[in-house]
């Protein structure tokens, strides 16, 4: 079973930039495709970014352009590299794990971490 660590979050001026990483432990982590969700307070969980198993990238319109999302299959990791980041921005941000679709397992989520965008 797959276990997801999130870090990287905190405070940050307007126009500022923060990495955020998902270190996974417990599975095959190349096979599932890796995304990066957020949830700002009093609205619904969003999808920010996706990146598949084969290193396709997709990004929300709101973030297109100012986000990279990144993998590193040998270190486990997903990782979102967010710049000129805006209040909007400010959210607790979760990274998911969404496995093959035939294996029929739900997807596995990481425990969240803080990103604030001060004004």
């Amino acid at each position: 079973q797959l276990q997801l660590v999130e870090s990287g979050g905190g405070l940050v001026q307007t126009g500022g930039s923060l990495i955020l990483s998902c270190t996974a432990s417990g599975g095959p982590f190349s096979v599932y495709a890796m995304s990066w969700y957020r949830q700002a307070p009093g609205k619904q969980r969003e999808l920010v970014a996706t990146i598949s198993s084969g290193g396709v990238r997709t990004y929300a319109d709101s973030v297109k352009d100012r986000f990279t999302i990144s993998r590193d299959n040998e270190k486990k990791g997903a990782y979102l590299r967010m710049n000129s980041l805006i209040p909007e921005d400010t959210a607790v941000y979760y990274c998911n794990a969404r496995p093959p679709a035939h294996w029929g397992e739900d997807d596995y989520w990481g425990q969240g971490t803080q990103v604030t965008v001060s004004s």
